[in-house]
């Protein structure tokens, strides 16, 4: 297995997030428990080319402080919303043999409905743990309604296993006390 955390970045990380500080210790937890397991990590970071907020050369495009990658683990940049598209991570997934993707991140309705989605269609087992993904308010939806659509109705079954906090813990080795 290998945790996939998604768009995680600086600009992007605040607390307009529904649930901002459950996923925000949620995220922290679950790199914590895979590192500590030997379960690897794998950080998605979005380009919205130059002279946009969040590119590359701005600071707000680094992936967020509290789980900043470590020497060893990889980071793919992407420029349209599935990171399996001309990034490099699927190639890589595959060359390293992964079957299964537990997906973490930002935005519920774009980058990670779009992971969830594609990750299914090139045949890896997709986990989405609860409160691991979020977004922001829009002109139709709230931040919860939009979480509560995908993760309990579009994904669970569908494309993904959507799956309690405990479990994506000890699917990672063992819950943190």
């Amino acid at each position: 297995m290998t945790l996939l955390i998604v768009d995680v970045q600086k600009l992007i990380m605040n607390d307009r997030l529904y649930n901002y500080e459950i996923f925000a210790e949620n995220i922290v937890n679950l790199a914590e428990t895979a590192r500590a397991n030997g379960v690897e990590v794998v950080y998605i970071r979005h380009d919205d080319g130059t002279g946009q907020p969040l590119s590359k050369g701005n600071d707000g495009f680094e992936i967020w402080d509290d789980i900043a990658p470590q020497k060893n683990e990889h980071v793919f940049d992407k420029n349209v919303n599935s990171p399996f598209k001309e990034s490099g991570l699927l190639e890589y997934l595959i060359e390293k043999g992964e079957k299964t993707l537990m997906v973490t991140g930002l935005q519920t309705e774009y980058c990670i409905d779009a992971t969830v989605k594609c990750g299914f269609e090139h045949s890896f087992e997709m986990i989405v743990p609860e409160n691991a993904n979020t977004t922001v308010d829009n002109a139709y939806l709230s931040g919860e309604t939009t979480y509560k659509y995908y993760n309990e109705f579009i994904w669970n079954n569908r494309y993904a296993k959507c799956v309690s906090m405990k479990t994506a813990l000890e699917m990672l080795g063992g819950e943190r006390k």
